[in-house]
């Protein structure tokens, strides 16, 4: 028997299934978001209901969700018929998941949601089911085969259910403008979610190790500097203090392959003005945003009066596992 190929049919069966998805998307996917959004705005909920596998995978879509911005809670059909039904209120949304839009202990619980004037919006595969007709948004999560080699195990039916809501996840958390320090707020735990959400501050190097010297210093002499400080780079500050520019390990490459003679140059000549820069006060997250969006490698921490305070290295941020 030969595993692989057996595995590559699964995933492949799975991914046309997936491309199928992509294709028929249209204007009830937009609906569905605007309708959760506005929702979500008005402090109502998004509730999903859903048995079996189709629960489980409720679960996973409303636990992304709430985790992005959109707080959602799982209902289970059988115990809402017995008291549960008190989560619900008046505006909120239903995301009932039902592959064959048939099953029972969902649609038996149909009739007792409409009485919370709720809106109803569907997974299935069967446009034409009872739960389709019952609901305000269908979305099509319809397959043409499963990828089980009985076409009885629910797998493309799952991985296409669960695209779907990621897919309602993460266009919901751009129209909220979820943004990663929102993130980090939900995520507090373990390593990573405490370091960045820690201040600047508490990752930068400080001015004990930030070689500082003035615009006319010569370059042999803040090569000297830098190296005193195992810096790979020096901070240039004018007479008040202010940062007036940087020069790197890199520039000092650039202008000696020009210039062999420049170590008497005043480090002016070859220095970075306008440096990026970022706040003493920011998260540790607006960091990493800093140096992928400008593609460098340092940056210097300045006060509220552009006074330079501290140097992110990235050789730091290896460190700590956050690069």
């Amino acid at each position: 028997m030969d595993y692989l190929q057996k595995a590559r049919r699964v995933i492949g069966i799975e991914i046309d299934e997936l491309k199928r998805l992509y294709d028929r998307l249209d204007n009830r996917f937009e609906q569905a978001v605007r309708l959760m959004f506005e929702t979500v705005e008005s402090g109502r909920k998004i509730i999903v209901l859903g048995v079996g596998k189709s629960g489980q995978i409720g679960e996973k879509i409303a636990a992304t969700l709430t985790s992005t911005g959109s707080p959602a809670l799982v209902l289970s059909p059988l115990n809402a018929l017995h008291g549960d039904l008190g989560i619900v209120s008046d505006g909120d949304v239903i995301i009932a998941i039902s592959y064959s839009g048939e099953t029972a202990e969902l649609l038996n619980i149909l009739p007792a949601l409409k009485r919370f004037h709720v809106k109803l919006i569907c997974l299935t595969g069967d446009t034409g089911s009872t739960l389709a007709g019952q609901s305000d948004i269908v979305l099509d999560c319809s397959v043409a085969k499963e990828a089980c080699p009985m076409n009885l195990a629910p797998t493309s039916s799952t991985t296409v259910a669960l695209a779907l809501g990621d897919a309602l996840a993460m266009v919901l958390l751009e129209v909220h403008g979820f943004g990663e320090s929102d993130f980090l707020k939900f995520h507090p735990g373990g390593r990573l979610g405490q370091t960045l959400l820690q201040r600047v501050t508490a990752i930068m190097r400080g001015e004990e190790r930030m070689p500082v010297v003035r615009p006319e210093t010569p370059v042999l002499d803040v090569l000297h500097a830098m190296n005193e400080r195992r810096a790979g780079l020096a901070v240039i500050t004018d007479l008040s203090g202010k940062l007036a520019g940087i020069f790197t390990h890199g520039d000092f490459v650039r202008a000696f392959e020009k210039d062999p003679q420049m170590f008497s140059d005043p480090v002016d000549r070859h220095m970075i003005r306008h440096p990026i820069t970022i706040r003493s006060g920011k998260l540790a997250v607006e960091v990493l945003n800093l140096l992928d969006q400008h593609r460098i490698d340092d940056l210097i921490v300045v006060n509220e009066d552009d006074e330079p305070v501290g140097i992110v290295d990235s050789q730091d941020l290896t460190k700590l596992k956050l690069l």
